[in-house]
């Protein structure tokens, strides 16, 4: 298989000839006989659409992401979990955090035997950076579900009314990376695998987009001088850091007692904005209201703009809406509606506000096409006109002139926050592997192999199959040019080999421990390659101040409120093997 071009190699060449269109018919194993190991740029790719095609005999134009540092390129770690990692001290209720031991790297050889020596040898043919499950939320929305945590303790978490300044935080870190940790390869790209908002409105979608191109925003509705959520109602199911007096339910764990908190989490901030260009992927939290009602009736598109917002409910009610979420037995929210009409007596009223309205297929790619939000590109972030034309969410888009990346759409419009893909979209895949043989391929998706179980119809495709995790497996492992599978979904790092292949599972932003995974292909030149894995934190300081309520110091309780949260799970890390790896692959 043909190796054109190297992140390791572009970084002696200049930003000018990197943003050189090439346009002339180029044989791809022609040029790499005649081009060796020659220095070409570094890639960020360009999105081809839902259709996959490409200009007829056009080499992809490839564009310089961030200047190269100079040669020789040497590992960059500072600022990654191979440093230090959060770690609480002391035992008991709770816990601050501090500076921990980083985490050291694992070799993984299930799929090829490591070469010695291959690290003097390696050529970098991509560097990028995964963000996953972001859930940007606008915590004063009247559909979230934080009544669920009479049932669930972790049906609400203390720490979501500052999920923007998390986030903005994660994007300070991804700037201050001078390169990639182990080959200090330029980064190309940050990837979003999906969930980038939470209850799929407007007000978030439009936080999203300016958190990661750049721009002053306000993570607030309704009133636009006081918060109208959960944490000043009064009810002590909720942590309520203002009020002195009230022995909530986390108050009585150690939360502490935080003045002036609400209005800091809802004023105005401002995101620079990554310094590298971006792509999206959808999640079911970005399709479907509250991650998993599909084709909501017109009350609960009303009811989400309007001047209620439920607050608790009775235990048995509770339940009920829980089990039509868990077990997937309200995939329209049919019995949610049916609740709320009945349960007036356990809201507030709030002001209403017609951002919080859903949003649309072509809203959303819209949205991105938009050129307030372009950053530094690309137009669209993957998005193109032929999916605001086609109504479709899946796309493939060059990382480098011999890698191509897929994003794919795995949601179910159907309802339910499990996924699948429709056999028009799995069509296209298979065409798309088969039409590049010759190039290697990373796929990026939000759901994982064992979360795609979700074959509801699509309302808009009634005859249309849908297909499953196992499916896909077996599609990606029968073209083995397929290097990695990236996806998030389950909040948890889990790595698995399938044959060919690596599936990549990274933790969210959201829950304990917030992460994100800088990844990098490499050809070790003895026959193998290899995909490395390390993961990052945001730029927030470790130690907290809960006096400091600048922008910095509510990302750093956003980490540290997290990592206390009732309920929340102790398995999302993931073992060493599933953190930072090197993950081997035989060359195909």
């Amino acid at each position: 298989m043909p190796r054109l071009r190297s992140v390791a190699a572009s970084a002696t060449a200049s930003a000018a000839s990197a943003a050189t269109t090439v346009t002339k018919a180029v044989d791809r194993r022609t040029l790499l006989t005649a081009a060796g190991t020659a220095a070409l740029t570094a890639g960020i790719g360009y999105a081809v659409g839902a259709s996959g095609g490409e200009a007829a005999g056009a080499t992809p134009p490839i564009a310089m992401s961030r200047e190269a540092p100079p040669p020789p390129l040497a590992p960059y770690q500072a600022g990654t979990t191979l440093e230090t990692v959060a770690a609480p001290r002391g035992s008991g209720g709770f816990r601050r955090l501090g500076d921990g031991p980083g985490w050291q790297r694992v070799v993984r050889a299930e799929l090829a035997a490591p070469h010695a020596g291959r690290s003097g040898r390696r050529t970098t043919l991509a560097a990028f950076v995964q963000f996953t499950d972001l859930h940007l939320a606008d915590v004063q929305h009247p559909l979230r579900f934080e009544y669920l945590r009479s049932r669930e303790p972790n049906g609400w978490r203390p720490h979501e009314a500052l999920t923007v300044a998390g986030a903005v935080s994660l994007v300070e870190r991804v700037n201050a990376l001078r390169g990639a940790p182990v080959t200090g390869a330029p980064l190309q790209f940050v990837m979003t695998t999906g969930d980038n908002t939470d209850n799929n409105a407007r007000c978030e979608l439009d936080w999203f987009l300016t958190v990661m191109s750049g721009g002053a925003l306000t993570p607030n509705t309704g009133d636009p001088h006081r918060y109208e959520g959960v944490q000043d109602s009064g009810a002590a199911l909720y942590w309520h850091p203002e009020d002195a007096t009230l022995r909530d339910t986390d108050k009585q764990l150690g939360y502490p007692h935080i003045p002036g908190f609400l209005d800091a989490a809802v004023r105005g901030l401002h995101s620079p904005g990554l310094n590298l260009p971006w792509y999206a992927t959808v999640g079911n939290h970005d399709s479907l209201a509250g991650g998993c009602y599909g084709a909501t009736s017109a009350y609960l598109r009303d009811f989400a703009v309007g001047d209620r917002k439920l607050i608790t409910l009775p235990g048995a009610e509770t339940t009920a809406v829980y089990e039509g979420i868990y077990q997937h037995t309200d995939p329209t929210g049919a019995h949610l509606e049916r609740v709320l009409r009945g349960a007036r007596r356990h809201m507030r009223t709030i002001t209403p506000d017609d951002s919080r309205a859903p949003y649309s297929v072509e809203q959303y790619l819209t949205a991105h096409l938009d050129p307030a939000h372009q950053g530094l590109g690309p137009v669209g972030h993957g998005y193109t006109a032929d999916n605001v034309a086609a109504g479709t969410q899946y796309y493939t888009f060059r990382i480098a002139d011999d890698v191509l990346g897929i994003s794919l759409d795995t949601t179910d419009p159907g309802g339910s926050y499990e996924g699948s893909l429709g056999t028009a979209q799995l069509s296209w895949l298979k065409r798309i592997l088969a039409d590049h043989r010759d190039t290697y391929v990373l796929v990026f998706s939000h759901h994982t192999s064992t979360t795609l179980d979700n074959r509801r119809p699509d309302p808009g495709r009634p005859d249309e199959d849908r297909h499953g995790g196992a499916e896909l497996v077996e599609m990606l492992r029968a073209h083995p040019h397929v290097l990695a599978w990236v996806n998030g979904h389950s909040h948890r790092n889990t790595i698995t080999p399938h044959g060919t292949f690596w599936e990549i599972t990274t933790a969210s932003h959201v829950d304990d421990p917030q992460l994100a995974r800088v990844v990098e292909l490499v050809d070790n030149r003895d026959g193998t390659l290899s995909v490395l894995s390390t993961l990052v934190e945001s730029a927030a300081p470790h130690r907290t101040d809960v006096a400091d309520l600048s922008q910095t110091g509510l990302a750093a309780l956003y980490r540290e409120l997290g990592a206390n949260a009732p309920g929340r799970r102790l398995d999302l890390a993931g073992s060493a093997a599933d953190r930072n790896v090197e993950l081997l692959l035989a060359k195909p």
